[in-house]
């Protein structure tokens, strides 16, 4: 469907806002954004007047499809707690696209989700980016893998040492993943060695994805909270030369000089839990602008579950509250993650070339009284709020492209 919406306050979020500006929607991506941008003659007109146009929040670390709400251990794909190195694993693999954490994510104006193993092991699997709506996973795709996921602290530590095996305590998680890089180092100078010389070589799908972050092309996002891991972080990717990004990063306040210098971003949060172990005494919603004004770069997450994924919005705003600059906090949930993590070619602003994903709010979205009203993804609509009835496109009927 090709459109144009019109009339509303326009907030592509890397640029400036438009007041009654234009979105040019053409073959489900973004052609124009503008005050002044002609409407081709038979394009639909979707009028946002009263209304702001902004585009679709993006969650950085989050457990939708994997961790299904309201299923129990049927519907808990999060976890392969029985080998600490799950760098082989997918989460692509366990994503149930029927879980209703994806229609609450519309609700919030949240469309894209990056969607990660847990952190029971210290390596616990590739991430994935998806679009909040379709049919299967393969539907929803937009990269896969994003990054790897590991995991130092408290809880590799729990599950394994409740086992009685390696590792129970923090020096055990720091050496598991040392040892599976330097095997990783080790195996890709063999595989090297026997191209060279032209003889076969079995592959390993562990190894193989350790050395693509080894190599630079996988991102390692870190589970970490206290001050003393995030550190053990910074040790590890200075040791083996990879890109890490910080995930929760509840103390990283009290480093953030060091992770502004390294250029380490901090994918904070959840920020609406209560402290419940020791590692989130820190936790407070002052954090995410300490962070931000220290120069690291960041972004907010839900952690869904564990806070619901349409409240992406609502952390943003508390954060506000307490000192978070207003626009880093909007950057926080679309550019910021986007660019974390390498999808910002597709989404994560109103800007042409970038896909149709679209949401057309009834106010500021900071304001915890404003409410999605239409949600639009790679150009199609699916999702609606008319007086008081959501209405969520049925992603199994091929026709429900537009309401």
């Amino acid at each position: 469907m090709n459109f144009a919406i019109t009339g509303g306050y326009v907030v592509p979020v890397d640029s400036a806002p438009i007041d009654g500006g234009v979105v040019l929607i053409v073959n489900g991506r973004i052609a124009e954004v503008g005050a002044d941008v002609r409407i081709p003659d038979g394009f639909e007109v979707v009028d946002a007047a009263g209304g702001w146009v902004l585009p679709g929040f993006v969650e950085a670390h989050g457990h939708l499809g994997v961790h299904e709400e309201a299923e129990g251990w049927a519907g808990s794909d999060t976890n392969e707690m029985t080998d600490p190195n799950g760098a082989r694993l997918r989460a692509l693999d366990a994503i149930n696209p029927a879980d209703l954490a994806f229609a609450d994510a519309l609700s919030g104006g949240v469309t894209t989700a990056v969607i990660k193993p847990g952190s029971g092991n210290p390596i616990g699997g590739q991430t994935v980016a998806v679009k909040c709506w379709g049919r299967t996973v393969d539907e929803m795709l937009i990269k896969e893998p994003v990054s790897v996921k590991s995991a130092l602290g408290e809880n590799p530590k729990r599950v394994y040492g409740d086992q009685k095996k390696l590792p129970s305590t923090r020096q055990g998680v720091a050496a598991v993943i040392r040892d599976a890089f330097m095997k990783a180092q080790d195996y890709k100078a063999r595989k090297a060695a026997a191209a060279d010389e032209g003889k076969p070589f079995d592959r390993d799908g562990t190894l193989e994805v350790l050395v693509r972050v080894l190599d630079g092309e996988l991102p390692w996002c870190q589970h970490t909270h206290r001050a003393d891991d995030i550190a053990t972080a910074l040790r590890l990717a200075a040791e083996f030369g990879y890109r890490l990004v910080i995930n929760h990063g509840t103390e990283g306040h009290l480093l953030a000089d060091t992770l502004a210098a390294r250029n380490v971003p901090v994918i904070i949060g959840p920020l609406f839990t209560s402290r419940s172990k020791v590692e989130l005494r820190q936790r407070s919603l002052r954090n995410p602008g300490i962070l931000a004004r220290a120069g690291v770069e960041l972004a907010i997450t839900t952690d869904h579950p564990v806070v619901p994924i349409h409240f992406l919005v609502h952390q943003a705003t508390l954060a506000v509250k307490d000192g978070l600059d207003r626009d880093a906090a909007l950057r926080s949930i679309t550019v910021n993650p986007a660019r974390i993590m390498g999808i910002d070619d597709r989404v994560g602003a109103l800007r042409p070339g970038l896909d149709g994903d679209v949401v057309i709010w009834s106010g500021d979205p900071l304001d915890v009284m404003s409410r999605a009203l239409r949600v639009f993804i790679s150009g199609r609509e699916v999702y609606s709020y008319t007086e008081g009835e959501p209405i969520v496109a049925d992603p199994y009927y091929r026709d429900s492209s537009h309401r």
